[in-house]
């Protein structure tokens, strides 16, 4: 493990960490402190946070996996109005579930939440798996998603170890262990797991993961209001910004889009996304993808232009950006009507009228476009 030179005693901090008696004192402080601050100050209210059906939470989870609570707050409320049971999940039709998932992005959690309901329904007779090694083996649940549903339905003693509770443990302690390696996840995991308040695991881990988001947050922390700021090393050492670590840079793939709304009347062609990519299962435009920003003059010169045998121009409409973790899609939406609606170069898609394309799932930018342009 490593510590930050300098400034953090490395003595104390190699203290804390081996659980020695000062140690102990600052890990029981710790845990005291914050089961305290949650039952007298922690007012973030979330509809998941009392809740103890394992379907309801797991849901939540699976929501919540690389989306905020704000964000994702609107997409739970509107599942479990559709779905109120996972039975009732199990037997929707998967354009319907996609279609309320829609704007949330990363959608295989989407296509391995609907697997996993119908595999609970069919294979397990509905019955959710009650341990953590059940949950774990379920479709799209990783350790920590195992781990808040085993604490937060049936109170196992499983530490969450999130964002959140990397920043608040790194911070508190002092450790510059890189959170993105194997051994600083370990050391981490380890950590937070001999830290749990084991009379109520659900209560701490609620606690540490609502303190990171709402007070030892990223940026501009309220030091001032925290229960831990008393014995945080990062605080008394003034190194709260440089914590927690990470050793790898985060790449990011630039990706050109071109989307030609083809119309036919008062149809609009859309094709599904396949494949291992991005918006896999949502629908689309005709596709001309680029490794670069191209005019419209170039656009008509590739293959996938051609093969449409059409001669109109081409009308640009709009210019639209999304930033993914770890891609950036700009995309060039031009529109361009067509007399032959059967050519060759249409395949694996259909023609849908404009009046029902709300009916049909797409990506976040496409829905952006559609808004824009009245579509919707």
């Amino acid at each position: 493990m490593q510590f930050l030179n300098k400034k953090i005693q490395p003595n104390l901090g190699l203290c804390i960490l081996r659980g020695m008696e000062a140690g102990k004192a600052h890990q029981t402080f710790f845990t005291k402190q914050l089961i305290n601050w949650h039952h007298t100050a922690n007012d973030r209210q979330l509809p998941w946070k009392a809740e103890k059906n394992p379907y309801k939470i797991w849901l939540s989870e699976i929501i919540l996996q690389q989306t905020r609570a704000q964000q994702g707050l609107p997409y739970y409320l509107n599942f479990i109005k559709a779905y109120p049971t996972i039975g009732k999940m199990a037997a929707a039709n998967d354009e319907d579930v996609y279609r309320i998932w829609q704007g949330l992005g990363y959608y295989n959690r989407c296509r391995n939440m609907l697997a996993t309901a119908r595999y609970i329904t069919d294979e397990l007779k509905g019955k959710f798996p009650q341990t953590y090694e059940g949950i774990l083996a379920l479709k799209g649940i990783g350790p920590y998603t195992a781990a808040a549903i085993a604490s937060f339905a049936y109170g196992l003693l499983h530490a969450v170890v999130d964002g959140n509770v990397y920043r608040v443990l790194a911070r508190y302690f002092g450790i510059d262990s890189p959170t993105d390696g194997a051994a600083g996840k370990k050391l981490f995991h380890d950590l937070a797991q001999e830290l749990l308040y084991q009379p109520d695991s659900a209560a701490h881990n609620q606690a540490i993961m609502d303190l990171g988001a709402t007070v030892c947050t990223p940026q501009k922390p309220q030091c001032d209001a925290c229960p831990l700021q008393k014995q945080c090393v990062a605080y008394r050492q003034d190194m709260v910004m440089l914590l927690p670590v990470r050793a790898k840079k985060l790449k990011i793939k630039e990706r050109h889009f071109n989307y030609l709304l083809l119309k036919h009347k008062d149809k609009v062609w859309v094709q599904k996304r396949s494949g291992k990519d991005i918006w896999h299962n949502l629908h689309e435009f005709y596709l001309i993808e680029t490794d670069k920003a191209v005019a419209a003059s170039d656009l008509t010169t590739t293959p996938q232009y051609k093969a449409l045998k059409i001669k109109q121009k081409l009308t640009h409409i709009i210019s639209l950006k999304q930033q993914l973790t770890h891609q950036t899609i700009l995309s060039q939406f031009y529109e361009i009507s067509i007399t032959n609606p059967h050519t060759e170069a249409l395949t694996g898609g259909k023609w849908v009228a404009i009046k029902d394309l709300k009916k049909i799932a797409f990506p976040k930018t496409i829905v952006s476009f559609l808004e824009k342009n009245f579509y919707f």
